[in-house]
């Protein structure tokens, strides 16, 4: 966060991207520090737009936002597949249909995988083990509340933008080659992210800033963690 103190508008700043896990919150402390609180403030008061670009669907967001003090201007979510703002803006991708089938037929031969499945307001698991339970006391109390349920029930009936298999890279590349349009993004060691193949955070933020800042590029800085800590 010492970059935030950076004179913005010499700089010519116009948006900073916050993103959640190990970066607002601590992977140590998994909370959210007064000083970054208040240089979110400085920037805010210098005309600068604050977002958030998360992983993370905007269901599971609150337990960390709610915490702060501070009004994000917008929110890139499901790693660019959601993205929204208090304006009226709106943009959102969606996993296929045909690579969800492709996905739960591949979890049937792998009965023993942890998986998540992330829908707009809802995110569930299709089972729980130890490694699930490990991650997510890890995470502490930025750890958002797990649901259970079969994803054969409900996962081709709800539009979803993101299914994360609790895999390693291995099975990841396996998993993804047998998939039309999906490619996988990790930020943490124990999961995977399965988003669109032609998605990402890079697309979402373009859609923002093509939306609201003016350009397809703005003069933007963008703050991510590295891969979180191993189990």
């Amino acid at each position: 966060m010492e970059a935030m103190t950076t004179d913005t508008a010499n700089a010519d700043i116009r948006a900073v991207f916050f993103d959640i896990d190990g970066t607002l919150t601590s992977f140590t402390t998994h909370t959210v520090p007064d000083s970054t609180i208040e240089a979110i403030h400085r920037l805010q008061a210098a005309g600068v737009k604050v977002l958030i670009c998360t992983g993370r669907a905007p269901s599971q967001m609150h337990v960390v936002l709610d915490t702060m003090p501070v009004t994000f201007d917008g929110v890139v979510a499901f790693n660019g597949q959601y993205c929204f703002d208090d304006t009226g803006f709106f943009a959102s991708q969606a996993l296929d249909t045909a690579d969800i089938e492709v996905i739960l037929d591949w979890l049937d031969r792998h009965p023993d995988v942890v998986c998540n499945f992330g829908e707009k307001d809802y995110v569930y698991f299709n089972q729980s083990n130890d490694r699930l339970r490990a991650t997510w006391s890890k995470l502490g109390k930025t750890a958002p509340t797990r649901y259970f349920e079969d994803p054969r029930t409900r996962a081709l009936d709800h539009e979803t933008f993101q299914i994360s298999p609790f895999v390693g890279p291995e099975l990841e590349a396996e998993l993804v080659g047998l998939c039309r349009n999906v490619r996988g993004v990790r930020w943490h060691p124990d999961f995977t992210d399965l988003i669109p193949a032609d998605g990402g955070k890079p697309r979402g933020l373009g859609r923002r800033g093509r939306s609201r800042l003016g350009h397809v590029h703005p003069p933007a800085v963008f703050l991510r963690p590295k891969i979180g800590p191993r189990s």
